[in-house]
């Protein structure tokens, strides 16, 4: 069986620490030598997809290989081919699989299955890469989330699953702020606080939360397949935007955080975004270096 990266907890610390250093050395050199002629990178997407997809696609071909989009629709998956039968098909096929899919047992299926790398590029339950990508810009930030945490306001959702399980293992302190309602994974947080001693807090005020900090998250309100509750979410996350007036209580030199695509007026407001303490779009450079790093761990 390979190697497969479908949540954090597939890591240990040393793995996720020396991953993130390799993605910040291959962006400081350019990219890497085109090592992965004649390697393969599929990808089968369930939702649309923008970043996620064209970083992936763009990391592989720079190192020299090959990608084969394969939308749900167009696969025999679509008509009831069970996942063992396809994991085991493509593993002859290709040398990594890219999973974006609507539920986390589809990608743990299929990499129960694979002789090859599977790599969870979103799911209900987790959005790991994300969330590398992002401590890579925190880092490269001069932030030190060791000594600062980190403040994520919104919904409990697969980006809060995430960070939490990345608290746990490496050790920093991390606030959610969040509805009540709206919470992250009890399991997860559960297991996070049991096996580690995470130090995690679930606030309801975001001021609280948000005071004197110096990295800031935030997400939708209403993720993909959630659609019919967006006017239920947008009046329980009322409080949660994350506007000037909540930012001001918050370092004045904090960095934000978004994993776009951003509502703007939503859950964050267009001067926040594109102003001074933001850093999404070395944010969403950084997926595209974080991937060549991961894409270069898994495969070789």
């Amino acid at each position: 069986m390979g190697v497969h990266f479908t949540r954090i907890w597939d890591f240990e610390k040393e793995e996720i620490l020396s991953l993130i250093e390799r993605a910040i050395e291959i962006k400081k050199n350019g990219g890497l030598e085109k090592e992965f002629s004649g390697k393969i990178l599929g990808l089968i997407f369930e939702k649309p997809s923008t970043r996620t997809r064209v970083s992936f696609e763009a990391a592989m071909m720079r190192l020299g290989g090959n990608t084969i989009f394969l939308p749900t629709q167009n696969l025999q998956l679509s008509r009831g081919e069970p996942i063992k039968d396809t994991a085991r098909v493509l593993s002859r096929y290709l040398h990594a699989l890219v999973l974006r899919t609507y539920s986390q047992a589809t990608i743990e299926e299929f990499a129960k299955y694979s002789q090859i790398p599977i790599i969870n590029g979103l799911s209900d339950r987790f959005h790991p890469c994300q969330i590398l990508s992002d401590f890579m810009t925190i880092l490269e930030s001069g932030k030190d989330p060791f000594k600062t945490g980190v403040v994520w306001i919104g919904d409990g959702n697969n980006m809060a699953n995430s960070w939490i399980e990345l608290a746990a293992i490496l050790g920093f302190p991390l606030i959610i702020a969040c509805p009540e309602g709206f919470d992250p994974d009890k399991e997860v947080l559960e297991q996070a606080k049991k096996r580690f001693s995470a130090k995690i807090e679930v606030l309801r005020d975001p001021k609280k939360a948000i005071k004197g900090a110096e990295i800031i998250n935030t997400d939708v309100w209403t993720s993909m397949g959630q659609e019919e509750e967006e006017e239920l979410r947008k009046k329980a996350f009322k409080e949660f935007q994350l506007n000037k007036e909540l930012l001001s209580l918050a370092h004045p030199e904090a960095i934000v955080l978004h994993c776009l695509p951003a509502h703007r007026g939503e859950e964050i407001t267009e001067d926040v975004l594109e102003g001074p303490n933001s850093v999404v779009w070395d944010q969403a450079e950084n997926k595209m270096w974080l991937h060549m790093a991961l894409l270069e761990y898994l495969i070789k």
